[in-house]
């Protein structure tokens, strides 16, 4: 099978033998998988990684030991926990010390014609949804991972920074559960896709409001943004912080302690609130799609990816009789 290799910033593809599949997990065939900043991160060095990335993906399973699973379209939760820690005994795995990560921390990913993960993680895909929809499920989880953390009464003012996939994703989550998003970023075509579901969007200037907001939320995948969003929050506010950047962030650690802000890491979210939202359509994704290669491209997807204003690009199974 075709796989993608990260090393040392390269994108390089590889055939591989399928891989094993262990008591407990399914062997699924890629439809469809895409590149998010994490992936983009990885390559840039985030984690030191080398390996197989991708973890948003719509696949179907092909082998498991429980044969009711064979045929359907899933989409998997990326962390595959212990099951036996304490943490896994409070139904928080996502945090489980002894997880690894599919496509991130020791699990190779999802940019392959087959991959495997536990049963357990798997969600099947509803009727309703493309693949191209499915492919969100694990970044719109990760939005309404926000509503899990963080009290949000109807009404409530938001600010948004950060006008990429996920920040677009983020204010439409938090628009459709009552908030009114202020979502500032810097592209206006983008924010455009959004501002129909009743976002105000501002592109970013010189200046930004200070000490405006009691809930700010910092999706630029800069180490700018987590300081602006820190200058825009209210006392005893709090940040809710989406990026994950390659390096340190350095910022003045005073205006969060003199203000009392409260700073909130937030990732990994649960699946079935997303897929409603997507099936409700209170999440609309099909404009969030820039571009697809077939996997056998996937280091122009990368590339394509990477472009300043590209949202969301797709990699595809490949056509083996092409090959």
């Amino acid at each position: 099978m075709l796989a993608v290799h990260l090393e040392k910033g390269r994108v390089e593809l590889t055939e591989q033998p399928l891989p094993r599949v262990p008591k407990g997990f399914a062997r699924i065939r890629l439809l469809n998988a895409g590149i998010c900043s994490t992936d983009l991160e990885l390559q840039r060095g985030y984690y030191g990684f080398s390996g197989t990335p991708g973890h948003e993906f719509v696949g179907e399973v092909t082998e498991a030991e429980d044969a009711s699973w064979i045929g359907k379209r899933v989409a998997g939760e990326i962390n595959l926990a212990c099951g036996k820690c304490e943490w896994c005994a409070r139904d928080l795995g996502r945090h489980c010390p002894n997880r690894t990560v599919l496509g991130i921390v020791k699990h190779p990913g999802a940019f392959r014609e087959f991959l495997t993960l536990p049963v357990v993680n798997l969600h099947p895909i509803p009727a309703a949804l493309s693949n191209d929809q499915a492919v969100f499920i694990e970044p719109v989880a990760a939005a309404c991972e926000i509503l899990d953390q963080v009290k949000l009464v109807a009404g409530t003012p938001v600010a948004l920074l950060g006008d990429g996939k996920l920040g677009l994703l983020i204010a439409q989550v938090l628009q459709a559960h009552g908030a009114r998003v202020h979502l500032f970023g810097r592209h206006k075509e983008k924010m455009k896709l959004v501002e129909r579901e009743g976002i105000t969007a501002e592109t970013i200037g010189k200046s930004l409001p200070e000490r405006a907001y009691s809930l700010v939320v910092d999706a630029t995948g800069s180490a700018e943004g987590l300081r602006s969003a820190i200058d825009m929050c209210e006392p005893r506010g709090k940040v809710v912080m989406k990026s994950t950047v390659h390096g340190l962030v350095q910022i003045d650690t005073a205006p969060a302690i003199v203000n009392e802000i409260t700073l909130i890491g937030s990732r990994c979210g649960r699946f079935q609130p997303a897929m409603r939202m997507l099936v409700s359509g209170k999440v609309r994704v099909d404009s969030l799609i820039s571009e697809r290669f077939p996997l056998d491209r996937a280091s122009e997807g990368f590339a394509r990816a990477a472009t300043k204003g590209v949202l969301k690009v797709l990699l595809t199974a490949p056509d083996r009789d092409a090959r």
